[in-house]
C-alpha cells in the first residue's frame, strides 16, 4: 500500500510546491497557478493518502502564496464561522448522544412496520426522511441532526466500519442533504444566489413557486437514480437485515426519560429552532426573523453549549467541556473542514483572479455553440464544479457567465437555465471541498473519500442528464418571466 501511495504523494507534492513555476496561460497569474496546484495536490492526498497531515499541509502551503498571508489563511479556516459552527455542533450533539433520546429515535425508524420489511425499506425510509426535512432547513444543519441518529442505527444493527451497507447509508445521507438544498429555495442559499444573479442581470424575479415546481420533481428523479446506483452498482450485503423484527430489540428497554435528558433535549430543540425559524416566520415577522438570522449558524450551538455547561443536575453539569472537546469532537474532520474553507477562499480571492479568468475563458467558448450545447455546457460546468469546489461559488460564477450569454440568444430561456444551475450547484457531494459535511463523512470511518468520490460522481452523472433533459424542459413550463 505504501509503495502504491508513494508516486501519488510525490506527484501531489510537486503540484503543491512547483505548480507556480509552470508558465501561466494569458490572464492567469503565478499566484493563481500556485493555488490551483495546492488544490489539485491536496485533493490527490485527501483521496488516496489521508486527511490529517494533508489538511495541515494545505494550510501551510497557502501561507506561502504571496497574495495571501498567514493571517488571511487562518482567518478563512479556523476563524471561519463554519469552523466554529462545526466545533460547537459536535459538542452539542455529544451531549445529546449521552442520553437515550437518539437511540429511541433510531429505534423508531428501525422498528417501524415499513423498515421491518427489509434493509432496502429501512434505507428508503431513512433517506426519504432526510430529503423531506431538508426541504426546509440548511443542509449542514440537517446533516448534524441526522448523523447521531444514523450512528445509533449502526450501533443497534451491529454494523461495523468497513461494511458497504453502512457506507451506503452515510453516502446516502450526504447526497440527500445536498439534494434537498437544491429542491427548494427555502433556507437554502445556493439556489437563491442563482435566482438573485438572474434578477440582478435581467431585472426580472423568478418566483419560488415556479422554481419548486420543476426542482422538486427533478430532485425526486435524482433521488431515485441515487437509489438505483446503490442497488445495482454499490450492491451492499443486506442478507443479515432481511428478517428484521421488533423481537430483535426486546432487550433494548429504556427507563423513563430523566430530568437531565429532558433539559438536554430542550436545549437542542431550541438551537434547531434558532436555525430554522427565520425561514419560517420571515413572511409574517420579518424583524424577528432578521434578528434571529443575524446570529448566524455558530451562535445558537455556542449558546447551547454554554447553557448545558452551566446547568447542573444532581451536582454534575449537563455537559463537561473538557470531555466534549476530547470525546465529542472529531478533530481530523474539523481540521480537514478548515483546510477546505481556506482553499475555497483562496480559489475565489479577487486578487488571485481565478474566477475572473475562468469566466472570461468560458464566454467565447459558449458563444460559438448551438443552443442545446450551450445549455449542456453550463449544466456540465455547474455539475462538475459543485462536486470539486464550493456550491456557493459554483452558483455565483456559473450563473453570472451563463445568464448574459443566454439572454443574447433567442433559443435559450435564461431564467430556466439560471434556475437549473441553482439546482445542480447545490447537489455536488463527491469531494471534501464541495461541502464541510462531505469532509466529515469521508473521515468518519463509515465511508471514505474514495467511496464518496466514486458514488458522488456517479450521482453527478445522473444529475447532469436529468438536469439537461428533464429539469430544463420542466423549468420552461413552470417559470414564467
Amino acid at each position: 500500500m505504501k509503495n502504491r501511495k508513494t508516486p501519488i504523494m510525490l506527484l501531489a507534492l510537486l503540484a503543491i510546491f512547483f505548480f507556480r513555476f509552470i508558465p501561466a496561460p494569458t490572464g492567469l497569474s503565478a499566484d493563481g497557478m500556485q493555488v490551483v496546484g495546492i488544490f489539485l495536490g491536496t485533493l490527490m492526498l485527501w483521496i488516496f493518502v489521508g486527511i490529517d497531515w494533508p489538511s495541515l499541509l494545505c494550510l501551510a502551503a497557502l501561507t506561502l502564496v504571496p497574495t495571501l498571508n498567514p493571517a488571511q489563511v487562518f482567518a478563512s479556516s479556523f476563524g471561519n464561522e463554519t469552523f466554529t459552527f462545526l466545533l460547537f455542533t459536535f459538542m452539542l450533539t455529544y451531549a445529546l448522544s449521552q442520553t437515550s433520546i437518539i437511540k429511541r429515535v433510531a429505534l423508531a425508524f428501525i422498528t417501524s412496520k415499513w423498515a421491518q420489511k427489509g434493509a432496502w425499506q429501512l434505507t428508503l425510509l431513512f433517506l426519504l426522511s432526510v430529503l423531506f426535512i431538508g426541504l426546509f432547513i440548511s443542509p449542514t444543519v440537517l446533516f448534524f441532526i441526522m448523523l447521531p441518529i444514523l450512528e445509533e442505527i449502526y450501533e443497534i444493527l451491529g454494523l461495523k466500519k468497513g461494511s458497504n451497507f453502512a457506507s451506503m447509508l452515510m453516502i446516502g445521507l450526504v447526497i440527500s442533504c445536498s439534494l434537498s438544498s437544491g429542491m427548494t429555495p427555502i433556507a437554502h442559499v445556493f439556489p437563491v444566489i442563482a435566482l438573485g444573479v438572474f434578477e440582478s442581470i435581467a431585472n426580472v424575479t423568478i418566483s419560488y413557486a415556479g422554481y419548486m415546481a420543476f426542482a422538486i420533481p427533478a430532485g425526486l428523479l435524482i433521488f431515485l437514480f441515487m437509489l438505483l446506483v446503490f442497488r445495482f452498482i454499490l450492491k451492499p450485503d443486506t442478507q443479515q437485515f432481511k428478517q428484521l423484527d421488533k423481537t430483535d430489540f426486546k432487550q433494548m428497554t429504556f427507563a423513563q426519560v430523566t430530568k437531565r435528558e429532558k433539559i438536554i433535549l430542550t436545549v437542542f430543540v431550541l438551537v434547531i429552532l434558532l436555525w430554522i425559524l427565520p425561514g419560517i416566520i420571515s413572511p409574517i415577522l420579518p424583524n424577528v426573523a432578521a434578528l434571529i438570522d443575524s446570529f448566524g449558524t455558530a451562535v445558537p450551538p455556542l449558546a447551547g453549549v454554554v447553557i448545558l455547561a452551566m446547568i447542573q443536575v444532581e451536582g454534575k453539569p449537563l455537559l463537561v467541556i473538557n470531555e466534549a472537546i476530547t470525546k465529542g469532537v472529531s478533530w481530523p474532520s474539523l481540521i480537514m473542514a478548515a483546510s477546505t474553507l481556506a482553499i475555497g477562499s483562496a480559489l475565489t480571492n479577487e486578487n488571485i483572479g481565478l474566477i475572473t479568468y475562468v469566466s472570461e475563458a468560458m464566454k467565447p467558448i459558449a458563444q460559438g455553440l448551438a443552443p442545446l450545447l450551450i445549455i449542456g455546457l453550463f449544466i456540465t460546468w455547474a455539475t462538475i464544479e459543485s462536486n470539486i469546489g464550493s456550491h456557493m461559488v459554483t452558483s455565483q460564477v456559473v450563473t453570472s457567465v451563463a445568464v448574459p450569454i443566454a439572454l443574447s440568444s433567442n433559443a435559450i430561456e435564461a431564467a430556466s437555465l439560471a434556475a437549473v444551475i441553482g439546482l445542480v450547484a447545490s447537489i455536488g457531494s463527491a469531494t471534501p471541498p464541495s461541502m464541510p459535511y462531505v469532509a466529515i463523512a469521508g473521515s468518519s470511518g463509515w465511508t471514505n473519500t474514495i467511496q464518496m468520490l466514486k458514488y458522488g460522481m456517479l450521482v453527478a452523472l445522473g444529475t447532469l442528464v436529468i438536469a439537461l433533459f428533464v429539469a430544463y424542459p420542466l423549468a420552461n413550463l413552470f417559470i414564467n418571466v
